[in-house]
């Protein structure tokens, strides 16, 4: 039973609420705004202003649990490559994954 008592409570954020408002400013704008070639916007990206902008140090699984808890959604890429080739993969499902495993 004492391993299933609690040990305390959780971390607190690195950013308080107003610092995550000023974040959501700075993430309005565009990357490359910011510095960088393209326009994207990673965790680790982010993490870079975080750190620059507020001096906190978070690692990049506390910077998506913060998006996440804000309700930022996780990107994916919107269609698949011109290269790929549907009927390439379930041949190769089919012949070559088997072989290696």
């Amino acid at each position: 039973m004492d391993a299933l008592a609690s040990t305390g409570l959780p971390k607190l954020p690195k950013l308080s609420e107003g610092q995550f408002a000023e974040l959501e400013k700075e993430l309005v704008l565009r990357a490359a705004e910011h510095g960088w070639e393209d326009q994207r916007w990673t965790v680790a990206r982010i993490r870079a202003v975080i750190a620059f902008k507020f001096r906190v140090d978070c690692s990049m699984a506390a910077v998506w649990r913060l998006l996440h808890r804000h309700g930022w959604p996780r990107q994916s890429p919107a269609r698949f490559a011109v290269e790929h080739d549907e009927q390439a993969v379930e041949l190769w499902k089919k012949d070559v994954w088997p072989q290696a495993e």
